[in-house]
Order: C-alpha cells, then sequence, then structure tokens
C-alpha cells in the first residue's frame, strides 16, 4: 500500500462493479471528488508501498525495474497530476510520487526555479534601465 494515506487501508478495497448509467457514475465521482482529499483515488492505494520506495541497499537493476513498474501504475491513475504537484509542491524527497522519481522532480524543480529566475530578469531591467 502507498503511503499517502496508511490509515485509509479499509477505504482502498475494490467497490462491487456497479451497473449504474456513465452519466450517474460521472456525477457521483465528481461529488465524492469534491468532498474527498485527491489521493483517495489514487491508483497507487491497491498496490505495496515497496514499489513506490526503495529498500535500503537496492541493487540499481533492481531500483529501475522497481521504478518502472510503479510509473506504469502512475501512467493509470486518474490523480496522476494532483500526485504530481503534490509531491513538488512538498517536496516529497523519497519515492515515485505523480510517475517521477525523486530524481527526476529535482530537475523539474530545478527547471522552475531556473524559469521563474528568467522571468524576473527581464522585468529587473525594464526598472533599472
Amino acid at each position: 500500500m502507498h503511503p499517502i494515506e496508511s490509515s485509509a487501508r479499509a477505504a482502498t478495497q475494490p467497490a462491487a462493479r456497479s451497473t449504474t448509467a456513465p452519466a450517474a457514475v460521472a456525477a457521483q465521482r465528481l461529488e465524492h471528488q469534491e468532498d474527498s482529499p485527491w489521493h483517495t483515488g489514487a491508483a497507487c492505494r491497491r498496490d505495496e508501498a515497496g514499489l513506490f520506495f526503495a529498500p535500503s541497499k537496492e541493487p540499481t537493476a533492481a531500483r529501475l525495474s522497481r521504478e518502472e513498474q510503479a510509473k506504469q501504475v502512475c501512467a493509470r491513475c486518474p490523480v496522476l497530476l494532483e500526485c504530481r504537484e503534490h509531491a513538488l509542491a512538498q517536496p516529497e524527497p523519497y519515492g515515485v510520487w505523480g510517475g517521477l522519481t525523486a530524481a527526476e522532480r529535482r530537475v523539474v524543480l530545478a527547471r522552475r526555479r531556473r524559469r521563474e529566475a528568467e522571468l524576473r530578469i527581464p522585468t529587473a531591467r525594464r526598472i533599472a534601465g
């Protein structure tokens, strides 16, 4: 189980297959999303946390394989973007979040900081000039 919210294990049990009309299902999902935190709909809640977080002294080949498996879970997740933004905003230092490893998130954050700095420089030059 992914440790987004480990105390809510019971809420992660698969629901019975619904025969409700698609429009009603969509409305129920929207209502549920407004009342619940984003992570309640995360695909990783049905998988083992070990897939998303490295054990100590994990060999490189095993780590890369595990991370790829975790990213495959993320790829089918309906809250991938919310998860990714959460991990970037915190920032989460470990594990696969939103389809990105910790190293990949560091690259994204560095690019964002660089882009923000580049946007501030022209403004500062206009004021000074």
